[in-house]
C-alpha cells in the first residue's frame, strides 16, 4: 500500500515556469550511476565501485564508452572459450573471472557515456549487442562439450534458453528505466502513454531501426499501461507543485519491488552458470532459465501491474489530475477545455 497521507501532503517546492512547460524531467544532469535503491546488491558493493575508478581513468585518456563495451564483449568470449573446458574445474574459475571481468566493462561503459555526455542510440545498440555476444559466447561454450555427451538437441535448448534471456532481460531493464524516469524523472525513456507500440518511429538512422524492435519487445511485455501513464504524466503536469512528492511516493512504492527483479540480473546468470558448470552439470542452467525464471518473469510482472493500478488510483482519488493527452479532468466530471 502507499504511505498514508497521500492525498493531505502538502505541496513539495514551489512551481517554476519550467516545469510546467516540461513537467517530467526532474534533473538536468544525470547522475554517472543509477539510483542506489534499484542496484543489484554485487553491484552496488563491488562491480560498480570498481567500475568507477576505472572510469576516472578511462576519461583522463579520452577512451570511447563504445571502445569499453566492445573490450568487455571480449572478455565475455574468452569466458565461453573457458567454459567450453567446464569439466576442468580451473577453466571453470577461469571463466568466472572473465566474466566478472565483463560485468565491470558493461557497468564501465554506461558510467563513461554519462559522464562525458556521450549517451547515444547507437551507443545503447552496441552495448546491448556486446552483452548479447558475450552470453551467446558462454551458451555456445556450453552447448559445445554437452552435445558431444547428450546429442545435437542440446543446442535446441541452449537457443530457446537464450531466447528467453533475451525476453527477461530485456523486461527487467524497462522496469529499471521506468523507476528511473518516474520516480528520479532521468532518462531518455517514452511512457506507453506516449508511444504505440504498433507504429515504430520511422527514422533513417541504422542505430534507432535497430534499436526500435528492442524497445518494442519490452513495451510489449513489461511496458507499463498507457491509461496508467497518462495518469502519471497528467499528475506531474497538472500540479507540478506536487511534483517531488509524487515522485517520492513512487520510489517508496516501488523501489523494493525493482530489487526483486535482480533475480532476472546478468549477475544472478553469472553465478548461476559458473555454479552449475562446477558442479558438471552446466544443463542445469539452461533449464532454470526456460522453467524457474520464465515463471519467475510472470510473478513479477504481476506484481508491477498491481502496483501500477494502486499508486494509479491513488493519484485520481488525491484530486484533479491533468490527462496528457486531453486537457483537465476530475474523476467524475467531464474534461474541461
Amino acid at each position: 500500500m502507499l504511505p498514508t497521507g497521500f492525498e493531505a501532503a502538502s505541496p513539495v517546492g514551489a512551481s517554476t515556469g519550467n516545469e510546467r512547460a516540461n513537467p517530467v524531467p526532474a534533473e538536468t544532469t544525470e547522475p554517472v550511476r543509477r539510483p542506489a535503491e534499484i542496484e543489484e546488491i554485487t553491484n552496488l558493493y563491488f562491480v560498480h565501485p570498481i567500475a568507477s575508478r576505472l572510469v576516472r581513468v578511462l576519461a583522463a585518456v579520452h577512451v570511447r564508452p563504445n571502445a569499453v563495451s566492445v573490450g568487455g564483449m571480449v572478455f565475455g568470449v574468452l569466458a565461453g572459450i573457458a567454459y567450453s573446458h567446464y569439466e576442468d574445474w580451473r577453466w571453470t574459475i577461469a571463466g568466472f573471472v572473465l566474466m566478472v571481468a565483463w560485468h565491470v566493462m558493461d557497468g564501465a561503459d554506461g558510467q563513461l557515456a554519462r559522464l562525458t555526455h556521450s549517451q547515444s542510440q547507437s551507443g545503447k545498440v552496441l552495448d546491448g549487442a556486446c552483452d548479447y555476444v558475450t552470453f551467446a559466447a558462454v551458451y555456445v561454450g556450453l552447448a559445445l562439450p554437452l552435445s558431444r555427451q547428450y546429442g545435437d538437441w542440446v543446442w535446441v535448448v541452449a537457443a530457446v534458453s537464450g531466447i528467453c534471456h533475451a525476453v527477461q532481460s530485456a523486461t527487467y531493464e524497462r522496469q529499471r528505466e521506468e523507476y528511473c524516469f518516474w520516480g528520479w524523472g532521468r532518462g531518455p525513456l517514452a511512457p506507453a502513454a506516449l508511444h504505440d507500440a504498433a507504429k515504430v518511429r520511422k527514422s533513417q538512422r541504422l542505430a534507432d531501426l535497430l534499436y526500435s524492435p528492442y524497445a518494442s519487445i519490452q513495451l510489449l511485455i513489461g511496458g507499463g499501461d498507457p491509461r496508467i501513464d497518462r495518469t502519471l504524466l497528467g499528475s506531474l503536469e497538472g500540479q507540478p507543485e506536487q511534483a517531488s512528492f509524487v515522485r517520492d511516493q513512487y520510489r517508496k512504492l516501488f523501489a523494493p519491488a525493482i530489487r526483486r527483479w535482480a533475480a532476472l540480473s546478468a549477475n544472478s546468470r553469472t553465478l548461476t552458470i559458473f555454479l552449475c558448470a562446477l558442479a558438471r552439470r552446466p544443463l542445469w542452467y539452461f533449464w532454470i532459465e526456460i522453467v524457474a525464471l520464465n515463471v519467475i518473469l510472470i510473478i513479477l510482472l504481476h506484481g508491477q501491474r498491481v502496483l501500477r493500478t494502486l499508486f494509479s488510483q491513488e493519484l485520481r482519488s488525491a484530486g484533479p489530475v491533468r490527462c496528457a493527452t486531453a486537457g483537465y479532468r476530475e474523476r467524475d466530471r467531464a474534461p474541461v477545455p
